[in-house]
């Protein structure tokens, strides 16, 4: 076989589809469900920070010093300039991209939107939500870490926690989806996706 003939070019932009919103709204459960569906690389912010928090936390490294793993630190932008770095990669080679990040500020939005123009990716943001406050809380005060050295949010934290709300005129598009109905979520993204 001639592998020299064939061509090597993709037929269509690779998509980068960032699914963004606040923690315990669905955004790992969507997220997942895309990446299987549409056979795209995964990227977690969560398993990115985590990584780096425990690292840094083993080896006694950086700004955030020796620290206990039961008290991981913030490391600020780092996970998402990895993430950035790790979704180009994969972009440039073609494949599809499925990203699994909070994104609460302008700035982290920004960083996806300068990916994939990069890249040279056709880029895709959902906003997960829950229009059920009382759902939204189970979901959080229930959600267990699911990684060695994760820690999650309380309900106070979350709704505390910084989140800027999407300006379409600075954030760029994005899809709201509500997912209440973890099937019927994946569905609409599906949607959204191929048409």
């Amino acid at each position: 076989m001639n592998f020299a003939a064939q061509s090597t070019a993709p037929t269509s932009l690779p998509r980068l589809i960032v699914v963004t919103g606040r923690p315990g709204t669905g955004k790992t459960t969507l997220s997942k469900a895309l990446a299987a569906e549409l056979v795209a690389c995964y990227l977690r912010i969560d398993a990115v920070e985590t990584a780096l928090q425990v690292a840094l936390a083993d080896f006694g490294i950086g700004d955030l010093g020796p620290m206990d793993v039961g008290d991981v630190g913030d490391v600020g932008p780092a996970g998402y300039v990895v993430a950035h770095r790790l979704a180009a990669s994969n972009l440039e080679l073609g494949h599809d991209v499925v990203v699994d990040a909070v994104c609460p500020v302008p700035e982290s939005r920004q960083g996806w939107m300068d990916t994939a123009a990069a890249a040279g990716a056709q880029l895709i943001i959902f906003e997960t939500h829950l229009s059920d406050t009382a759902e939204h809380r189970r979901r959080v005060t229930e959600r267990r870490p699911d990684m060695p050295g994760q820690r999650v949010p309380t309900w106070d934290q979350v709704t505390a926690g910084e989140w800027v709300v999407w300006d379409v005129e600075r954030d760029g598009d994005r899809h709201l989806v509500d997912t209440s109905d973890a099937a019927d979520a994946v569905a609409s993204a599906l949607t959204t996706i191929t048409t």
